[in-house]
């Protein structure tokens, strides 16, 4: 979070599963789309929060299989665990929060009485949150009894359905409502207050994110049926909360624009590159635009292709270097020229590009450092390498591509990088 120090412009606060991640889209490509739009258009002043009923152990799971970026603070476990940045750093304040009123051993106890409840997998029980199983026709019967025998023990618990299935046992003050009152609360006190928030989900688990005052809320189309019901009992009124006509992350989009809350269009719903051009000098935008073009052109999707490589020549520097993760360097512009080789070498395959924190810096006057993570997935294997790209401008003359340094990133095991052009 020290990386704005002024107020973000937006805060998008998405579910995972069935909301920002479609499982039935197996190209991703509402997640690409959102991706895109946000790297080029809000990584650079904006925060984006993963809240999710996963534990960490499930969540790292689904990055693996998934083209997720790299969130800004991630809710994990139904808003019991608050971590912060790519390592995850906890937030031990919220932990101390939720001790209250709180007893593992004693819900385990009364929880395990029940028959009609079945345990969910060691990795989804944790500090402050017990998972069971419950078929739909029991859920409402054993929450009311459940509740009953926790407030005679006195605790002070919350009982959570969605999903159809998944029954939650958390501390009263937990949530992923909570959470995001507690990260609203905190950001406020550092002076970091988000001008705008929007809150994104599907289930019955999400259902409090949109009851926090002054968040945008979106229902996605495939909203569940607990959610929708939530919604019609305790929000058809209320013209901060959505239920988007669009699936997914593409419903999440939608949303930023029934809002206006910013920029919405993705760059991958350009069709034209050399159409897409930015009213201010934007390199993040530049290097998303890049990527997404190598994509389609190995994939055989670029049209006028001989306009795009002499444009692409025109912005690199006459002496500019690429220097590929094997360490050798080469020429900018032979490198754009053995681009030609492998027109559509990826056409009917698998094969997805895209970008993560993409963040510039304006180092000196007309000078700009970016530095990425660049993805490529070619089947089902994916490799990443960290990318720094340094840009020199003038007034009128737009980007010159000076310098691209890539190396491979921790999370690549690379045997073989003879195939990875740029």
């Amino acid at each position: 979070m020290e990386r704005l120090t002024s107020p973000p412009r937006l805060m998008i606060v998405s579910d995972l599963d069935h909301t920002m991640v479609d499982h039935h889209d197996s190209e991703n490509l509402s997640l690409l789309r959102f991706n895109s739009l946000w790297e080029h258009a809000y990584r650079h002043d904006s925060f984006l929060v993963f809240s999710t009923g996963r534990s960490p152990t499930l969540y790292k799971e689904l990055r693996k299989e998934k083209p997720l970026l790299t969130p800004d603070i991630t809710i994990m476990s139904v808003g019991t665990e608050i971590t912060y940045g790519d390592s995850m750093v906890p937030d031990h304040g919220w932990v101390d929060t939720l001790n209250n009123k709180w007893d593992l051993g004693i819900v385990k106890e009364e929880a395990c009485k029940f028959p009609e409840l079945k345990l969910q997998a060691e990795t989804e029980q944790r500090p402050h949150k017990v998972s069971f199983y419950v078929d739909k026709s029991k859920a409402q019967e054993v929450t009311k009894e459940l509740s009953q025998r926790f407030e005679k023990r006195g605790l002070d618990v919350k009982i959570i359905y969605s999903g159809g299935m998944d029954l939650d046992i958390l501390p009263q003050g937990a949530g992923k409502g909570q959470a995001l009152a507690y990260l609203l609360k905190k950001l406020k006190t550092e002076g970091k207050l988000p001008v705008n928030t929007l809150a994104c989900g599907d289930s019955g688990n999400d259902a409090e994110l949109f009851s926090i005052p002054d968040v945008y809320g979106v229902m996605v189309s495939n909203a569940q049926e607990e959610l929708l019901k939530w919604h019609a009992e305790n929000a058809k009124d209320n013209p901060k909360v959505i239920h988007a006509k669009e699936r997914c992350a593409s419903g999440i989009i939608e949303a930023i624009g029934h809002f206006k809350l910013g920029p919405n269009l993705s760059p991958r719903d350009v069709s034209d590159f050399l159409e897409c051009k930015t009213e201010n000098v934007n390199p993040g935008h530049e290097v998303v635009k890049f990527f997404l073009f190598y994509e389609r052109w190995r994939r055989g999707e670029v049209e006028n292709c001989e306009a795009y490589t002499a444009s692409l020549k025109a912005s690199c520097h006459p002496s500019g270097v690429f220097v590929h993760p094997s360490g050798a360097e080469k020429s900018l512009r032979d490198t754009i020229d053995e681009l030609r080789k492998c027109y559509g070498d990826k056409q009917g395959k698998k094969f997805r590009v895209w970008a993560d924190q993409v963040l510039a810096t304006d180092t000196t006057p007309g000078t700009w450092i970016v530095k990425l993570d660049k993805w490529e997935q070619n089947g089902e294997e994916r490799r990443c390498c960290t990318t720094t790209v340094k840009f020199t401008s003038k007034e009128g003359e737009g980007l010159v591509w000076e310098h691209v340094q890539q190396t491979w990133s921790k999370e690549s095991e690379v045997k073989d990088d003879s195939s990875w052009i740029i």
